[in-house]
């Protein structure tokens, strides 16, 4: 029981402890998250810039790719600076406004990322298994009509999440057992009934992973299927099925983890706070480091564009070159 003048007590400021077995040494985490940030920052740009300057990339699956790198590199912007403040400089209080913010963009930006897989693995579909339709199904129309579905359907379901999250009280502890602001490691602070925030954490679940999931599975045993009935060299089958496991691999970990760090309080799954705060980094990383090498470097047609990208840019400064040197010699 609160004392009765701090009944109405509803705390503005939160403090994150994310790895409290590392905290005298947390400075010690920042260097490896550093790089992978960096890394990831890096070659989601360089993919964006490489789609959208080779006008040959400017296909919906190309398109799709650009968007999911663009994500990428919001989400992990979102999160990682502040976790590598809060790591280095212990710069870790945040307002109950900027938690509710970021705790939004985070899910949301997720979310979206959620349609964007699913997207892409119904264009690899329609691609493979409706080539004669494929144009009449993947058009600029149907780009536009997913765009719009993908902006509602993640920003209705997430802005119920938040909406409710922000209408607790919080008037126990205000120290947040995470590196950023987490639903449930926000909710789980509350005093009074949190029945319902708990409700729309598992509703998000069973919206994302419940319906995206398996629509992916379906997608690409349908993809695996028709390119092994097709593919009469032995080397041609091992590529088609090493590219479907692995695509279907990094999005198994995205959802599964995505999927143990938001149930892990709802269902009171006994986690340590430093592997849950470790797999919510992971959550948020891993796909934006991934998700390049999976869908860039792996993809004939993007080397082939960044090559050809750098060719005509060497191209361009090699007549400058000899010209001036040309003038030098003169």
């Amino acid at each position: 029981m609160l004392p009765s003048g701090e009944k109405n007590l509803s705390h503005t400021t939160f403090i994150f402890r994310g790895f409290p077995e590392f905290h005298e040494h947390r400075w010690l985490l920042a260097p490896p998250l550093a790089a992978v940030y960096t890394s990831a920052l890096l070659s989601n740009a360089l993919l964006v810039y490489v789609i959208c300057s080779v006008e040959r990339l400017h296909s919906p699956m190309y398109l799709l790719i650009c968007m999911l790198c663009t994500v990428d590199l919001a989400v992990v912007s979102a999160i990682v600076p502040s976790t590598l403040l809060g790591l280095l400089l212990d710069w870790n209080s945040i307002s109950l406004a900027g938690c509710l913010a970021q705790m939004f963009i985070t899910h949301f930006l997720s979310s979206v990322e959620s349609t964007l897989l699913l997207a892409m693995s119904l264009d690899r579909y329609m691609a493979i298994c409706q080539p004669l339709r494929y144009n009449e199904l993947a058009n600029s129309s149907v780009f536009v009509k997913l765009l719009f579905f993908t902006l509602v359907r993640s920003g209705s379901v997430i802005a119920t999440l938040v909406g409710l999250a922000g209408s607790l009280r919080f008037c126990a502890s205000n120290v947040i057992p995470h590196c950023y602001c987490d639903h449930m490691a926000l909710v789980s602070l509350a005093c009074g009934d949190t029945q319902h925030s708990r409700a729309a954490g598992l509703a998000v679940i069973v919206c994302f992973v419940g319906v995206d999931i398996p629509l992916i599975f379906f997608s690409y045993m349908k993809i695996l299927s028709a390119v092994l009935r097709a593919a009469a060299a032995s080397e041609d089958r091992r590529k088609a099925f090493h590219t479907c496991a692995t695509h279907l691999m990094v999005m198994m970990c995205f959802y599964l983890v995505g999927s143990v760090t938001f149930l892990s309080h709802n269902l009171n799954i006994d986690i340590p706070t430093d592997a849950n705060t470790a797999m919510g980094l992971l959550y948020i990383l891993f796909p934006a480091a991934a998700n390049p090498v999976i869908y860039g470097v792996r993809t004939a047609e993007i080397r082939n564009g960044f090559f050809r990208l750098f060719r005509l840019r060497e191209a361009k400064v090699s007549p400058a070159s000899v010209k001036t040197t040309k003038l030098n010699e003169d």
